[in-house]
């Protein structure tokens, strides 16, 4: 195997270890996001498979004897010549290094995003359970029970009566 078709079938291989399908489908929202996901995920299967079987085989080496018997040892040892002959550049992989410290940052302000993400959520959670609480509660609910859980409101009343400003 040439070792650029390696390098490519060892990157995807890695990659398909670490990336967690499981973690971003329970992200998807909508039932149309999670087919593309679907064909995403099967897309790059596909093709990480592909990698792995035609480019991780070495090729076959030639038999030049079997051809010499068949087509004569002159013109056999010409192709044999020519064929070692050939020389296949190495990949020199100049783009990698490039854009590898942008990643980086880019996964470091990624997982920022990700906690504040997580943070907002968390209270966006607990709000919409306390206003469900005091939507099942309203009704029955006193004054003083609906002060207890907001005191800054009792004390902007207290002041406004206090203070004699009604409003108008």
């Amino acid at each position: 195997m040439s070792g650029a078709g390696k390098k490519v079938a060892d990157v995807a291989f890695k990659a398909s270890r670490t990336i967690d399908w499981e973690g971003m489908a329970k992200v998807l929202v909508t039932d149309e996001a999670r087919r593309e996901f679907s064909n995403l995920r099967r897309a790059f299967d596909e093709v990480n498979t592909q990698l792995q079987t035609k480019f991780s085989q070495e090729p076959e080496p030639i038999d030049w004897d079997f051809y010499r018997k068949g087509i004569g040892s002159r013109i056999v040892d010409m192709y044999k010549e020519a064929y070692d002959s050939v020389e296949i550049p190495k990949y020199v992989d100049k783009v990698t290094p490039e854009y590898k410290p942008k990643f980086d940052a880019l996964l470091v302000e990624l997982k920022e995003a990700e906690q504040k993400s997580l943070k907002e959520s968390e209270r966006l959670e607990k709000e919409i359970a306390d206003v469900q609480e005091i939507s099942k509660k309203l009704s029955t609910m006193t004054a003083d029970e609906y002060f207890e859980k907001h005191p800054e409101l009792k004390k902007k009343f207290d002041d406004e009566i206090r203070n004699d400003y009604w409003g108008y």
